[in-house]
């Protein structure tokens, strides 16, 4: 999705009024760390085309701007969400570090499952969480009732993973990307899986039950 060129004229209309969260990248023609920093952001508007609304902002052409978020230094990201700001940096930031900026603004993903949420199904037989961690990871420790399915044979094991018993199969690993991705590659492909938010680190950090091995 194409970042969009914002003006004073448009602020109010295209970022404070916007459904989604706005990541706002205030730049300057002159400025050239600004230009090794458009593609990257061009790169995050495309990935996350109908969650986050990725703009450009002139500071030269739209000076109100830039005197409104006190702009001393370009490039500068900011995250608007809910019309408020909540975030800024400013500098050449690596790819993950922008969408850290982002993540914790971004409407939930219908296929994501809280620990809390995914403790509960358990308890209610209700879901099945996925391991897709390697075998040795898995082996110290694990989501009670976990089975094993490495990322690397999700694709050959697919049919493993669907839901005959009625019961949700949730992928989670060390974090949520790799779930994450793994779930949106699998439901693409009609199998209906979902992903736990935060991964095994999340889960062990709400303090919920792991199993080990006696």
């Amino acid at each position: 999705m194409p970042v969009l060129a914002v003006t004073d004229a448009t602020f109010e209309a295209e970022v404070l009024r916007s459904e989604l969260p706005v990541l706002i990248d205030l730049y300057a023609d002159w400025c050239e760390p600004c230009k090794q920093l458009s593609p990257v952001v061009a790169e995050i508007s495309d990935e996350l085309a109908g969650k986050l609304k990725v703009v450009k902002i002139d500071i030269e052409a739209s000076p109100g701007i830039a005197q409104a978020f006190r702009v001393q230094s370009i490039p500068m990201l900011v995250v608007i969400a809910g019309g408020q700001v909540a975030t800024a940096q400013q500098g050449v930031l690596p790819k993950e570090a922008i969408l850290d900026m982002v993540r914790p603004h971004l409407p939930a993903d219908a296929a994501e499952v809280k620990p809390n949420e995914l403790a509960a199904l358990i308890q209610q037989e209700r879901a099945v969480p996925v391991d897709i961690r390697d075998a040795s990871s898995y082996g110290r420790h694990r989501i009670p009732g976990a089975v094993n399915v490495p990322l690397e044979d999700l694709e050959t094991r697919a049919s493993e993973l669907t839901s005959s018993d009625g019961r949700m199969r949730v992928l989670y690993d060390r974090s949520t990307d790799a779930a994450r991705d793994a779930a949106q590659t699998l439901r693409k492909a009609g199998v209906e899986v979902a992903f736990l938010e935060g991964g095994f680190l999340h889960w062990e950090a709400d303090g919920l039950e792991v199993e080990r091995p006696s």
